[in-house]
């Protein structure tokens, strides 16, 4: 009676934890391609890819984009201070490029100022000797 018992237990088909361990463990991948059209005219096309599988077979595969993102990790806070500092930083910068430009624009002004002066002067010097 007990061969017979164990028959049957063999011969059961797989529960929800059975199914949920293996495609854990293997990976289950859905593909849908969706493409709505009208008078043969496309109109939407919805590609649809679907991964399910554990963390440890991701991995395996190289999926591990979730290590990276900053909404579900805790580098979150860490990346968006650095974000602060940064774009801080980038707008003394910014600051810093205007105010050489304008005392460069001055600069330049003055010496053609001086310049001018300088050119004015021979000429006038010129026109005597004349």
């Amino acid at each position: 009676m007990s061969s017979e018992r164990s028959t049957l237990i063999t011969a059961r088909p797989p529960g929800l934890v059975d199914v949920l361990d293996r495609i854990l463990d293997k990976g289950l991948v859905i593909a849908v391609d969706i493409k709505v059209s009208l008078a043969n005219v496309e109109l939407l096309t919805l590609q649809i890819r679907l991964l399910v599988c554990s963390i440890d077979k991701a991995e395996q595969i190289g999926l591990n984009w979730w290590r990276y993102d900053t909404n579900l990790t805790t580098r979150a806070e860490r990346a968006e201070a650095e974000n602060v500092e940064l774009r801080e930083r980038l707008s003394e910068l910014e600051q810093e490029i205007r105010k050489l430009a304008a005392a460069n624009v001055a600069a330049v002004s003055r010496e053609q100022i001086v310049t001018t002066r300088r050119v004015a002067r021979k000429g006038k010097g010129k026109r005597r000797d004349t």
